[in-house]
């Protein structure tokens, strides 16, 4: 079981609307996404002890 809250960057929402929507296709911000989602970042995972509130996961749902 995930210790981490999932994560779909790209569910519409009413208000506010999706990030997507805000960012244009060339924007740094979904660069900074694509490289973190790329970190091995297992070791770091493993030792995450989940205490206080529950985490959200770095990498995106997916469909």
């Amino acid at each position: 079981m995930s210790r981490f809250h999932p994560i779909d960057r790209h569910t519409g929402y009413l208000l506010p609307p999706s990030v997507d929507e805000w960012l244009p296709e060339d924007h740094l911000a979904r660069f900074v996404v694509e490289v973190v989602e790329g970190l091995d970042v297992s070791v770091l995972e493993k030792a995450y002890a989940g205490r206080g509130s529950t985490a959200y996961h770095r990498r995106r749902k997916r469909a």
